[in-house]
């Protein structure tokens, strides 16, 4: 696999905006592609993006532009843009072009694939806490982290180490797991967890650290989903529960979950791709999810504070 030189990238949200500020220093300027059309496409000309106090600056490509296909496309907008993004990155996508969707949830990658092709596509996870007003990011440097690969890596392929090659070179702290799909579960269990109890409960991380309270709650919830991930052959256990807690005073204490900055700014949720994902699969599996019932229902209702109907 030749060298990356050229990535589109869209959905310059707060990952999205992670990724950009450092692929940036890595790439051409013309070469790492923003895909954006109309007033967002004005407004990123114009304002950027401030991250970490810097203000940066991209080219912006619209999705009608057509130009020679990028080298990897990574679409990393919110699910419920996924579908419309999937099909503005087609003048992008060419034979050899790879493609990545580090969305939260377990389920991004089938839909990319049904248009593109499993051959395109990695598995590729975020662990990185950001925090966005409006056009300003901020994130910990020290304890992001992207995990890529195929669904199983004993052999790392070409194209899994070009993209890792592309992350080194921009710094971008990057692993490739053996298994992709028990880390994508593993994660999904602590946004299913972490996400949508903090949404409800208006907690930071930094919560986690000192309430037994809200620890049991959290992984009540994270107990529902490695139910139906060992129903479907995935080995998520108590001890990686446990585990869990070890991560929390890593985080800066007032950090908050990305559920938790939606309803603070007004913005519909992705309880979809959680708790909804959650009953689903438990109904196909034969696992009970009553605490994601709950998270369900709770954060549609706050959604519905935030849209003025109570």
């Amino acid at each position: 696999m030749k060298e990356i030189k050229t990535v589109a990238l869209i959905g310059l949200g707060a990952i999205g905006s992670f990724l950009a500020s450092h692929l940036k220093y890595a790439l051409e300027y013309s070469n790492l592609r923003i895909i954006a059309g109309g007033e967002r496409r004005k407004r990123l000309e114009k304002n950027g993006i401030l991250v970490n106090g810097e203000p940066l600056f991209f080219h912006v490509v619209s999705p009608e532009e057509e130009m020679e296909p990028a080298d990897l496309v990574i679409l990393i907008t919110k699910m419920g843009g996924l579908k419309q993004a999937v099909q503005d990155v087609k003048n992008q996508v060419g034979p050899d072009t790879i493609l990545m969707c580090p969305l939260n949830g377990v389920e991004s990658e089938e839909l990319v694939a049904e248009t593109y092709g499993w051959e395109h596509l990695l598995y590729s996870i975020a662990r990185v806490s950001v925090v966005m007003k409006g056009n300003e990011v901020s994130f910990q440097q020290e304890t992001a982290r992207f995990e890529i690969g195929e669904r199983e890596n004993t052999v790392i392929s070409p194209q899994v180490q070009a993209v890792k090659d592309l992350f080194d070179r921009a710094g971008i702290k990057c692993i490739v797991p053996k298994d992709m799909v028990f880390d994508m579960w593993h994660k999904f269990m602590c946004n299913v967890s972490e996400n949508q109890s903090a949404a409800i409960l208006g907690i930071p991380f930094g919560a986690w650290v000192v309430s037994e309270h809200a620890n049991a709650i959290r992984e009540a919830a994270m107990r529902e989903v490695v139910a139906i991930a060992n129903k479907k052959g995935i080995g998520l256990s108590e001890e990686d529960i446990v585990a869990q807690r070890q991560v929390f005073p890593k985080i800066p204490y007032g950090n908050k979950p990305s559920t938790l900055q939606d309803i603070e700014a007004g913005r519909k949720t992705e309880v979809d791709i959680f708790a909804g994902a959650v009953i689903r699969m438990g109904k196909e599996v034969g696992v009970e999810t009553p605490l994601n019932e709950f998270f369900y229902h709770a954060i549609r209702v706050l959604e519905e504070k935030n849209e003025g109907e109570i």
